[in-house]
């Protein structure tokens, strides 16, 4: 396979904005907590030489600092909880690789990051299938266009039969899975993997010590492989061979159309099966190309420069307190130093800080292009979902906000620490690591913290304690519904909030949201004030929008 490139990127030439959009691939690794994604994209890093070795994970008590996961409180739980950006090169592309977080309670910022890719790769655990958050963030792919490339992780560990795993994909995605390798071997006693590409040969994959290095690959013939696997070998050539007979080879215009899923199986923890899943990333995922905006007219990758902010993040670098937003590029050629606008505000905003990122490391990047994702350090002024542009205006679709089921009244544990709580909490909430909501009965003085899921309270403390030196104290609230609503529906709502809520206003945006401790008394509150309006929020569970 080769990289698809189009006519048009080739005509343009390298150095040019379309030229190298073409030599672009900016993907996400997504899948359910625990499912190896963090260990798969050190792996792939491994791979395409970016790291020298890995900092394997043994499990959650045991794991040495994931490159991805740069934040302590990530490397004491072992779980992502939020989105990280690495970048390195691999035969001639530029790869623009996007951790995300697996737990369902960082939904919106997994959103974020997936309106910033142009590929997904969904990693599914050998033994448990599909799950509840892999299903979830699959239905966001799919409403935002955006193709999947599949990897069945664990293959070194007992788990299910490959072909019951194929039929769970087609049977709950409505995709047709096309397995591009295929194992030798049940689960948990993996000889190695056939391509289905070349199904006469085997590569027979031994993993390095501690899966620290990249495992060997060894190529047999069929007769080689027959004569060493014996029955698993011809098991394994006789399975491809049925799938070939039921059209299941891969398609390139059924994939991008997300038709179909390209399949690949290996461990990522031994390092098997990383760089067929690596080559298929530079063969198969699209390169950028022109992006919606909220006028309906796509930007062409030749335009003059324009770029999305996704995700906002402060304190990567603990020794200078700063603050990063992370912007993905649209169109044209970015340049350390431009002055470009934002278009929220139309003022000025000037670039002279700005970064290539690896994880928590970072160097000063010059130009960047269509695909790249450039950091832009101490960007006060940067919200997320901000579009940036110079030349002709440009500005793309608002991220939506999902709908909060959690609640918590934020206090300082120290009064004297009150400028510092106040400061902390306005950052997290730029950051959308949760959102910030104030009423009229408590003031500013203590805000409201709504959040989709609880781990989202257990990150504020973490951060506020640890980054802001302002520790807090939560107190719970007894809602769980949240409804959109004007400022006479707010009052309403107030008037009666013993029977049945609480108003309280978004800071961010000034929404006035209505709080309700059940779906119950929101349709009591319509029923007492029928004049009242109450329009849903996004659901983190309603992803897809379907």
């Amino acid at each position: 396979m080769t990289a698809p490139t189009s006519t048009a990127a080739q005509a343009a030439g390298p150095g040019t904005a379309a030229g190298e959009a073409a030599r672009r691939r900016t993907f996400a690794v997504i899948s359910h907590p625990d499912a190896g994604k963090s260990t798969l994209t050190e792996a792939l890093a491994l791979h395409a030489r970016a790291i020298t070795s890995a900092g394997a994970v043994h499990g959650k008590g045991d794991r040495r600092g994931v490159t991805s996961d740069w934040m302590e409180m990530e490397r004491a739980r072992g779980i992502s909880v939020t989105s990280a950006v690495l970048q390195f090169a691999y035969r001639g592309c530029v790869l623009n690789l996007l951790d995300t977080p697996g737990h369902a309670d960082f939904s919106e910022d997994t959103y974020r990051v997936l309106a910033a890719v142009d590929c997904a790769v969904m990693l599914i655990d050998a033994a448990k299938g599909l799950e509840e958050q892999t299903r979830k963030l699959f239905d966001v792919c799919r409403h935002r266009g955006i193709p999947v490339i599949t990897f069945i992780n664990k293959w070194d560990r007992p788990g299910r039969d490959a072909l019951e795993l194929l039929d769970e994909i087609e049977r709950e995605f409505r995709l047709r899975p096309t397995p591009v390798t295929w194992p030798v071997g049940i689960a948990g006693h993996m000889r190695g993997l056939i391509d289905a590409r070349e199904p006469g040969t085997m590569l027979h994959c031994t993993r390095a010590p501690g899966g620290e290095h990249t495992a060997t690959e060894e190529p047999l013939t069929a007769a080689e492989a027959g004569a060493a696997f014996g029955e698993e070998w011809q098991a394994a050539a006789e399975e491809l061979e049925l799938l070939a007979g039921t059209g299941a080879g891969h398609d390139q215009d059924d994939f991008l159309a997300g038709v179909s899923t390209p399949v690949f199986f290996g461990a990522a923890l031994s390092n098997i099966g990383v760089r067929l899943l690596l080559d298929a990333v530079v063969d198969l995922a699209p390169a950028p190309a022109p992006r919606e905006q909220t006028a309906g007219d796509p930007r062409p990758l030749d335009a003059d420069f324009s770029g999305l902010v996704f995700k906002v993040q402060a304190n990567m670098d603990r020794a200078h307190r700063d603050r990063i937003a992370f912007l993905r590029v649209c169109s044209g050629v970015f340049e350390r130093g431009m002055t470009v606008t934002r278009a929220a505000s139309g003022r000025p905003f000037s670039t002279k800080y700005a970064h290539s990122v690896f994880g928590q490391d970072r160097t000063s990047v010059e130009r960047a292009y269509p695909g790249d994702v450039v950091g832009l350090v101490n960007a006060a002024a940067l919200r997320v979902g901000d579009t940036l542009y110079t030349g002709r205006k440009a500005e793309f679709p608002p991220m939506p906000t999902f709908a909060p089921e959690h609640f918590a009244i934020a206090r300082p544990v120290d009064i004297a620490r009150s400028k510092q709580f106040r400061r902390g909490i306005a950052q997290l909430d730029e950051e959308g690591v949760v959102q910030v909501l104030v009423s009229d009965a408590r003031g500013e003085q203590a805000p409201v913290l709504a959040a989709v899921g609880p781990m989202q309270f257990d990150v504020v403390g973490h951060r506020m304690e640890n980054e802001f030196s302002a520790a807090v104290r939560l107190e719970p609230l007894p809602y769980t519904c949240a409804r959109r609503t004007d400022a006479g529906g707010g009052a309403a709502l107030n008037r009666s909030r013993l029977v049945h809520g609480e108003a309280m206003t978004r800071v961010k945006d000034g929404e006035i949201l209505a709080l309700f401790p059940s779906r119950w008394h929101i349709s009591s509150f319509e029923r007492e004030f029928p004049r009242s309006p109450l329009e849903p929020l996004i659901a983190a569970h309603e992803q897809s929008g379907e």
